[in-house]
């Protein structure tokens, strides 16, 4: 997923699970516990191209 899509495409997953994140949402990665900030998270998920969101092309 992550070698198709634009930085813009990957800004809007990144936000978009980040506030997911932030609000509860179980984390699909082993993360340190040193890392508090949910937008680093859905990075680390982004990276290992386990992110839970999807792009729909047309």
């Amino acid at each position: 997923m992550s070698a198709k899509n634009t930085r813009f495409e990957k800004a809007r997953i990144v936000g978009s699970r980040a506030l997911q994140i932030s609000m509860g949402a179980p984390v699909f990665v082993e993360y340190p516990e040193t890392m508090i900030d949910p937008i680093n998270v859905a990075m680390l998920e982004y990276d290992a191209d386990i992110i839970p969101i999807s792009v729909k092309y047309e």
